[in-house]
């Protein structure tokens, strides 16, 4: 039996490595990404955007995903230093 969508479903990223004093925030409709040095708050953004596109090119929405799926994805989707 198939497990019924959430009603919600949203993705929160937070960056710990900020000493520079400025405030990142970004919002997108299905997450939310706060904090970190600006190096790391790019990588966070990239990272989410290219999972939601990766998402969208396998039909699929974020309360659709399997969690174990879900890291799969963020993880290949994470650019490498």
């Amino acid at each position: 039996m198939k497990k019924p969508k959430p009603d919600f479903a949203h993705l929160l990223g937070v960056g710990l490595d900020h000493q520079d004093g400025h405030k990142r925030i970004t919002k997108g409709e299905q997450f939310t990404l706060v904090g970190g040095s600006r190096e790391t708050h790019e990588r966070m953004t990239e990272t989410v955007v290219k999972t939601f596109e990766d998402l969208k090119h396998r039909g699929k929405d974020l309360r659709e995903v399997e969690p174990k799926e879900l890291g799969d994805i963020l993880q290949k989707n994470t650019p490498r230093e």
